[in-house]
């Protein structure tokens, strides 16, 4: 491994690793599951704009597929921005949950700053996305990769946890429920997913690989109401329904333009068959005549 590569391996790790799942994580404690994953959401939105930044995404403004990237994107953004300012009342579980977590309830007295630190979350994973995808063509070991970016991220976290927490009861674990939630986020979120997402990138591109984030806001929703007693919020609700609209746009979109693509490579194909038939066929012809 040239150092250029572990660099670039380290830059990952901190992305889409350490900085985003601190930020990610952080964003939890000042607002709601629901909330979170809903924001989620915009990582193709994100992705998109800077994809269009960088000239890796081309968008022709006069037709259907180009403008409905377009609006997608700022659909996505109106509805962030809705769960963002507009909290609203909450909806109470009507009976008691299954599970129940400490200050799940609790009012967040910070719900903005909360706000923010989940779309610098969405940020941070919308260009790991965009790194990834040529990292993977220079390193087409995906599970190794992956390997990689979990070693290093961990210690990229152990480094920021030292700077800051100092109290000797931050770092006592135990064996209870603080213990198998980070066994399983390590296992799934840290191992499988990453590998999954990895796969799918390399298939796929960067953008079709957030289509499936909408089914994680779904599933948290119902978890977080009915298991766990989480409140339901009406902004969380309104500006979660308005930003999976404007994902599906931008799919729709980027569908389209694919499908353009891909049948505009077909006609060149045909042309150039076009054009090598007609010089064999000539060739033939003055072959006869002479």
């Amino acid at each position: 491994m040239t150092w250029m590569l572990f660099l670039e391996i380290f830059v990952l790790s901190l992305l889409g690793v350490s900085l985003t799942l601190n930020m990610y994580f952080a964003s939890l404690k000042y607002t709601s599951p629901t909330f979170v994953t809903s924001v989620v959401n915009t990582i193709a939105s994100i992705t998109f704009v800077i994809a269009i930044v960088l000239r890796m995404e081309i968008v022709d403004v006069k037709s259907a597929r180009g403008l409905a990237k377009i609006a997608g994107t700022v659909v996505s953004f109106a509805g962030v921005t809705t769960m963002t300012l507009y909290k609203g009342a909450a909806f109470a579980s009507p009976w008691n949950a299954p599970i129940h977590i400490q200050g799940s309830n609790a009012v967040h007295d910070s719900w903005l700053k909360g706000s923010f630190l989940a779309v610098a979350s969405c940020l941070c994973w919308s260009i790991w996305y965009i790194l990834q995808a040529s990292s993977v063509k220079r390193y087409p070991a995906e599970l190794s990769l992956t390997a990689w970016m979990a070693t290093i991220g961990g210690i990229q976290s152990v480094a920021f946890t030292l700077f800051l927490q100092h109290k000797k009861e931050d770092w006592l674990i135990g064996f209870g429920l603080k213990f198998w939630c980070i066994i399983y986020s390590g296992i799934t979120c840290s191992g499988f997913t990453v590998f999954a997402q990895l796969w799918c990138t390399e298939k796929k591109g960067p953008v079709f690989v957030t289509m499936f984030n909408p089914l994680s806001t779904i599933m948290v929703a119902i978890l977080a109401y009915f298991i766990f007693g989480e409140n339901l919020y009406v902004g969380s609700i309104i500006g979660g329904v308005v930003v999976i609209a404007g994902l599906y746009m931008l799919l729709w979109g980027k569908e389209k333009n694919q499908e353009y693509n891909a049948s505009g490579e077909e006609q060149v194909a045909d042309l150039d068959c076009e054009k090598q038939q007609a010089k064999i066929t000539g060739a033939s012809s003055a072959k006869n005549g002479s």
